[in-house]
């Protein structure tokens, strides 16, 4: 293999790697739009009735897609002539339970609605939404507006009387909110009732939706009861909105996606999800169906995230049963207000929804009159620490909603490397003082540098004596141009002779990739270093670009790139790439017999140095301090493996060392020439 090929390869591999990232951190769409990081979206229609009537429709038709998909209608049962039901409800009213001061103890504060019996608003006590001028709570969960028709997250939708052929969208129902329960734990109690009356007036059937906030945790634990007050027998089922109103938590890339976690007859938990994508390209029903790869698979949740944080709905399995059976169905929900075809404006949130099974209730009175659904909730960071601490979280696998850039590596090989990364990160940001992330990321790609040193000095070694090969490479191609057998034969003695090897150039760089890969991941997206601050006065948060200077947003022409802010780290960045350029063992020799590649590496002086410090003028500083680091640190390792190469050189031409490797590399001091030559 030639020097220039394997050179060739050498970039290649590195554009590979360099183009998967920019591309998995959303630069191109980052060109569009940087525009909000949480949407506001109109909430349901106010002044929501306290009676609906079931008797629109007469055969079960699909409710709107917040409630159930369109090709997935119910049982449809003829019901009797003039029959009809309807449901009472009570006032619109707002019900707030929990805390937004971290003080009280509470993670969130949930303000419930009436209407539909759901969450309003989710907002987080410990995570502000990084406004520099007037931080406040960040607000997770809010209402969106899909189709022109308002969704609240966990509104009961579409609720169904198989049996009789009606459905009424309890969504639109303004539910009686009960009083507020405080329980022994300092946790609340919030219900919701709900009553489905017949033509007459009659009670039929009692709902009562239950929230349950305690402080200390960001489970939420919610029962859904349906009781059978009639003589006789009903059929019934209904949908669910899950979380909804996700907005982008990435200044960059956007991470959302929908997920189900699913648990294999092996033990094993397993996932399926839907990224905003896939969800914006859905065109049927089905495509947006969270379905396991395996039917044999066991629904475990389903969960809507973001960058940083999940909200993960968990069906809880019926008493002496180890799954839930009664969920029928569970989907993405992709809301797109200004209908913008390629959902780049920033207002486009995500969410799920998930329709049960139907299910018989006996007569009132008798056994099996009332069934009772429980869901848990969790609301909170995407945290693997936290989630192995707490068994229900790393039995049901939560850690699966954390997503690291796998780029053009397995998420089998990135993953674990990613995950001990941040294990090392959090143990070291505890460990030294004074606690600072920005410190732990330069000391760890220090230490993550020093590690990976004798692979690093194996592979400038060989370049360099690939590079002092290359004119003698050049003419065993001209030689034997004409015959290629003879041609690498030639070739492999020489680069045997000389103890050289083209592969040892090029392996070492693919042995190192997953390694800073998981590197990079686990910096880009870790809890940690959201809001984190490296120094009071510059990078007062790691998670977004470091702007030293601000000012009002300027459009650059024809490009429509939005610059607000100048961005020291990616400028630093840049002249670190040309210092590390001009230590880098270059091909010389072969550049001087070869204008091609003299004018490849004219190029790459060029390029390196501006090509990234644009590309990532607008990463979090996190990720531009590690990469900063990492490539000054690799300047002084250049400088130190050059030095060795050079007093190896100087050894060599003294006679201390063998220049083959025929003598097996080994110290071997030659015969002393005489004073003189005769």
């Amino acid at each position: 293999m030639s020097v220039r090929t394997v050179f060739i390869l050498v970039l290649i591999g590195f554009c590979l790697l360099c183009g998967g990232l920019i591309i998995e951190s959303g630069f191109f769409g980052t060109l569009q739009s940087m525009a909000h990081t949480d949407a506001a979206v109109s909430g349901p229609p106010s002044g929501g009735r306290g009676c609906l009537l079931l008797q629109q429709t007469t055969d079960v038709q699909t409710p709107p897609v917040a409630e159930d998909p369109p090709e997935q209608p119910a049982p449809q049962v003829q019901a009797a002539a003039g029959e009809y039901y309807g449901a009472i409800g009570g006032p619109d009213v707002n019900v707030p339970v929990g805390s937004v001061n971290p003080e009280s103890g509470f993670k969130y504060r949930l303000v419930l609605d009436s209407q539909g019996a759901a969450i309003r608003t989710a907002t987080f006590s410990e995570y502000d939404d990084r406004e520099r001028k007037d931080p406040q709570p960040l607000t997770f969960l809010s209402p969106a507006n899909l189709n022109g028709r308002g969704i609240l997250p966990l509104a009961n939708a579409g609720f169904t009387l198989v049996d009789r052929g009606r459905r009424l969208d309890l969504g639109r129902l303004s539910w009686k909110a009960l009083d507020v329960k405080e329980l022994e734990d300092g946790g609340s109690a919030a219900p919701f009732e709900a009553l489905i009356v017949d033509s007459q007036d009659q009670p039929v059937l009692r709902l009562t939706k239950t929230y349950h906030v305690r402080p200390g945790t960001y489970l939420l634990e919610i029962t859904f009861d349906i009781e059978n007050l009639a003589d006789q027998e009903h059929e019934v089922e209904y949908a669910l909105t899950g979380p909804v109103g996700l907005g982008r938590e990435a200044f960059r890339q956007d991470m959302r996606k929908v997920l189900a976690g699913f648990r294999t007859p092996q033990g094993e938990v397993r996932s399926t999800g839907l990224n905003v994508k896939a969800l914006l390209k859905a065109r049927t029903p089905e495509a947006k169906y969270l379905q396991p790869k395996d039917p044999d698979w066991a629904f475990l949740w389903a969960a809507a995230v973001n960058k940083y944080f999940a909200a993960i709905l968990v069906p809880v399995p019926d008493e002496g049963t180890e799954y839930v059976d009664w969920v029928a169905r569970k989907w993405g929900i992709y809301d797109n207000p200004d209908q913008d075809r390629k959902g780049r404006t920033g207002d486009e949130t995500i969410g799920l929804a998930l329709s049960s099974a139907p299910t018989t209730l006996s007569p009132a009175g008798e056994a099996d009159s009332s069934r009772t659904y429980k869901f848990q909730l969790y609301l909170g960071p995407k945290d693997k620490s936290r989630f192995d601490k707490v068994e229900l979280y790393r039995t049901l696998g939560f850690a699966h909603t954390i997503d690291f850039m796998t780029c053009c590596c397995p998420a089998s090989i990135i993953n674990p490397l990613a995950f001990g990364i941040l294990g090392i990160m959090n143990w070291m940001h505890a460990f030294f003082w004074p606690h600072n992330y920005g410190i732990v990321i330069i000391i760890l790609v220090f230490v993550m540098r020093l590690i990976l040193h004798p692979i690093t000095k194996k592979s400038q070694i060989s370049m360099s004596k690939m590079s002092k090969l290359a004119p003698r490479a050049e003419e065993i191609k001209k030689k034997y141009g004409n015959n290629k057998a003879e041609m690498n034969k030639r070739l492999m003695e020489l680069y045997r002779e000389q103890g050289a090897s083209p592969i040892m150039g090029f392996l070492p760089m693919m042995v190192q990739m997953p390694v800073w890969i998981a590197l990079w991941s686990a910096i880009y997206t870790s809890i940690d270093l959201r809001g984190a601050a490296f120094l009071p006065f510059w990078i007062t948060d790691l998670s977004v670009p470091d702007m030293l200077i601000r000012w009002d947003a300027v459009t650059v022409p024809l490009l429509n790139w939005q610059i607000e802010s100048l961005n020291l780290l990616p400028l630093l960045m840049g002249v670190a790439f040309y210092l590390q350029q001009k230590l880098m063992p270059t091909q010389q020799a072969a550049a001087a017999t070869n204008p091609q590649m003299a004018q490849q590496q004219k190029m790459m002086m060029i390029m390196m140095p501006l090509l990234f410090p644009l590309m990532l003028y607008k990463a979090p500083s996190g990720v531009n301090l590690y990469i900063m680091s990492s490539t000054f640190a690799g300047v002084i390792e250049q400088y130190v493996i050059r030095k060795h190469i050079r007093e190896k050189e100087q050894q060599e031409s003294r006679g201390l060392i063998s220049a083959t490797s025929k003598t097996g590399g080994k110290v071997k001091k030659k015969k002393p020439k005489p004073f003189y030559r005769f």
